[in-house]
């Protein structure tokens, strides 16, 4: 094992994004498909008219929005920070690793319960076409989280999610981070970039392999938590297994300064890619399509807050946060 590990970070860089920004838009181009009727209807309400509709046009707005001093506050919901040792030791707890002012974690579970309310608001014909920014928001947010927590470097706080781990990729210097943010799935696909309008080719074979059930681990699986109402732990257990991949193999490949594109390092994280991006769109597919059901538990929301009793469940008249 040649990797030399930097210390965790509290904070990535400004550089991280998790998952470029055109697949962001692939996730949820896929999602998409797996939308039903209703749930398709129903979302074209809460989102701003030019979108037309589409989550995946949408998908990419949490990253800019993140950078600008309206936004800044949200920059740090797109990641939690193990504090990992890997190849050795890799785990993720929520009350030692999601800082004041939220992570994913957290993230996930407050707009899922905005998104809730607005949904309703929907049905009853109070919102339509996008007039509720804070709606179209939330739905923006959980569309853009639900790939950033299924990217494993934003699940770990080594070498600040790797934007610290200096490496070589088809000949270009550049960091860790962003060889798992785009260049190991535009090596796979072989193109330089995904659409931002429309599914793309190579992402249309991976809903092919979704429904045919073609990975390595089960679909089932992947669904074994997606109800709304439990948020706070479903996205816990997403973090978490995107987490052990840091210690099963971002960081568990020896690595000697060759280019990783041709060490075979990329080759071995292909499977793991399309794992990972095939899970956050069908499971963003299926959360949407059981919020706008009503396919989950009520009476028992839960929320998370950045302080040791971190779950609580919600009676009337509480506040989230």
């Amino acid at each position: 094992m040649l990797f030399h590990i930097l210390g965790a970070s509290s904070l990535l860089l400004t550089v991280a994004t998790a998952w470029n920004t055109d697949v962001h838009n692939q996730i949820g181009f896929m999602a998409e498909t797996f939308l039903t009727p209703p749930t398709t209807s129903v979302l074209q309400h809460v989102l701003e008219p030019q979108y037309n509709g589409s989550i995946g046009r949408a998908a990419d707005w949490a990253d800019a929005y993140a950078h600008t001093p309206e936004g800044s506050f949200s920059y740090q919901w797109h990641w939690i920070d193990s504090a990992d040792e890997p190849p050795t030791s890799c785990s993720l707890c929520y009350e030692r690793d999601c800082p004041e002012g939220g992570c994913v974690v957290s993230a996930i579970a407050n707009q899922t319960e905005i998104l809730r309310g607005c949904i309703a608001d929907v049905k009853r014909g109070i919102l339509t076409d996008g007039s509720n920014i804070t709606c179209s928001y939330a739905l923006k947010w959980l569309t853009h989280f639900h790939g950033d927590i299924n990217q494993p470097l934003h699940a770990s706080g080594t070498a600040a999610g790797g934007n610290l781990f200096n490496v070589t990729f088809n000949n270009i210097s550049t960091e860790l981070h962003a060889v798992w943010d785009g260049y190991i799935i535009y090596s796979d696909a072989s193109v330089p970039r995904f659409s931002n309008q429309s599914i793309a080719p190579f992402m249309s074979s991976l809903v092919s392999r979704i429904r045919a059930d073609d990975f390595s681990q089960p679909t089932a699986e992947w669904l074994a938590c997606t109800d709304p109402a439990t948020s706070s732990e479903c996205a816990v257990s997403w973090a978490r297994e995107s987490n052990q991949w840091t210690c099963d193999y971002v960081y568990n490949q020896t690595y000697n300064g060759t280019d990783l594109a041709i060490s075979g390092y990329a080759k071995g994280a292909y499977p793991i890619v399309e794992l990972q991006i095939s899970k956050a769109a069908l499971r963003l597919a299926t959360w949407l399509n059981r919020l706008v059901a009503g396919d989950h538990t009520t009476g028992q929301e839960m929320i998370l807050q950045t302080d040791p009793n971190w779950v609580q469940k919600l009676g009337d008249g509480e506040q989230r946060i």
